[in-house]
């Protein structure tokens, strides 16, 4: 993905960045989103029950993303792919991205994982380029994405467990309510992100949920 006209544009408010955020999300969220952005993926999402942590620790913060080897491989655990709960939308686009949805057909959640090279990465810190990697999606740069997204956690190698820091951005539009999360590893190269899309105000509670079956696996 390129930059546009519009992502150069700067924004001058916090809530400027939302309302950008919001309209040309309205509708359909995924036919805005290019389903291989940012860039080409190492592989689709695996199922994993009980892996074994790479290093011994249970957290992966922006800071410890700087410790791993250039080589660690770092992908989505598919947490949902036996959850009857959650029906596939779109299978692997073989670009690294797939989406489920709930069984009552009210919320998706589409993964990505892949090489960032479309991605204006920040070297040497994590948190920075997550919010890149947010930039690109919302076509926004990246010092307006910093002020508004908040930190948070997905899992660390087991569903349920948090630990590994990434940012995020959401927003409610009417009685839909949408959220996006990323993190990058500058380290590597590698980066991963989730879009909840809800047609109620549920994003957040969705989020809790992909957080509580899924996970990022990190093998040396």
């Amino acid at each position: 993905m390129t930059w546009t006209a519009s992502a150069t544009r700067r924004i001058s408010t916090a809530a400027a960045i939302v309302t950008l955020a919001i309209l040309p999300l309205s509708g359909c969220l995924y036919a805005q989103i290019p389903a291989a952005a940012p860039s080409t993926a190492p592989s689709s999402g695996t199922e994993t029950d009980a892996p074994t942590p790479p290093t011994g620790g249970s957290t992966l913060t922006f800071e410890e993303g700087l410790e791993l080897s250039d080589d660690t491989y770092i992908e989505w655990g598919d947490g949902f792919i036996a959850d009857e709960q959650w029906e596939t939308i779109s299978p692997d686009d073989g670009n690294g991205g797939w989406t489920y949805g709930t069984e009552d057909g009210t919320c998706t959640v589409r993964f990505w994982q892949g090489h960032m090279t479309d991605v204006p990465v920040v070297e040497g810190d994590d948190s920075a380029s997550s919010d890149a990697i947010l930039g690109v999606l919302l076509e926004t740069p990246t010092a307006d994405i910093t002020p508004v997204a908040t930190t948070g956690e997905f899992s660390y190698m087991t569903g349920g467990t948090g630990g590994v820091e990434m940012r995020q951005v959401s927003a409610v539009e009417g009685s839909r309510s949408w959220l996006m999360a990323a993190r990058a590893f500058t380290q590597t190269g590698v980066g991963l992100y989730t879009i909840v899309d809800c047609m109620a105000n549920d994003a957040e509670k969705i989020m809790d949920d992909v957080n509580e079956a899924n996970a990022i696996v990190v093998t040396p």
